[in-house]
């Protein structure tokens, strides 16, 4: 038996390397690729989409803005071009869900800031209240990094309604008479390099597995997996 072995060595060993070959690509050919959805207002919660969109069922984008952030600069659509950002909506005197997304979010930061192609954008819903003073404040409490990738913005009130409804499709309206008054929710929006939102993240849950929900540390893994794949 051993000399048998002997004298088809060569062959067994071509075999079982082939054979080792064909088991990997069977399995990479099996094995489901990750995909990301690219998110429409058809795709989404009515409650979360202004009427006048919620037929759109392709093509959607973030729409041209310009906003102030904390340090007084005006921030607009050019200054996220080409990059993979993450959207969301607040306000600094929100006591409920606000400080643990803005923890999240500083989270997020830490996991990012050696990206150049990553960036945050916080949108707030009280900018009467929250202006770039108050801002910039809240970022040096919460720790906020001055490398211009995560953004703290206010504006007109009308501006920000219409965004965060018409673009992210993020937030509610409220039952007051108030007609550009809004519920933000928890969401944490991610946006890919053509301005498409690829997914929506519970911005209060970092690491919790909750079925039917995406967590903070998934939108990590989505972030990597944009700027790997589709540049």
């Amino acid at each position: 038996m051993l000399s048998f072995f002997k004298k088809y060595r060569t062959f067994f060993v071509v075999f079982f390397i082939l054979s080792a070959i064909i088991l990997v690509l069977f399995y990479s050919a099996l094995k489901p690729q990750k995909r990301l959805q690219v998110y429409n207002p058809s795709d989404v919660n009515p409650e979360l989409v202004d009427t006048t969109i919620q037929y759109v069922a392709r093509d959607h984008k973030i729409a041209d803005f310009a906003f102030v952030n904390q340090n007084g600069d005006t921030i607009t659509q050019k200054d996220y071009e080409g990059k993979v950002y993450v959207a969301d909506f607040f306000f600094t005197t929100c006591p409920t869900i606000c400080p643990i997304m803005t923890d999240n979010m500083v989270w997020l930061q830490d996991k990012i800031k050696d990206n150049p192609n990553v960036m945050l954008l916080s949108h707030s819903v009280t900018p009467d209240i929250d202006s770039p003073e108050v801002l910039k404040d809240y970022a040096e409490k919460k720790g906020v990094i001055e490398n211009g990738r995560w953004n703290l913005v206010t504006g007109d009130k009308k501006d920000i309604y219409y965004i965060a409804r018409k673009s992210y499709l993020a937030v509610k309206t409220t039952t007051s008479d108030e007609l550009y008054d809004m519920v933000h929710t928890e969401n944490f929006i991610l946006v890919d390099q053509k301005g498409r939102i690829r997914g929506f993240y519970n911005g209060t849950n970092l690491d919790q597995e909750v079925e039917g929900e995406k967590n903070v540390k998934q939108l990590l893994e989505d972030i990597n997996w944009l700027c790997e794949h589709e540049k």
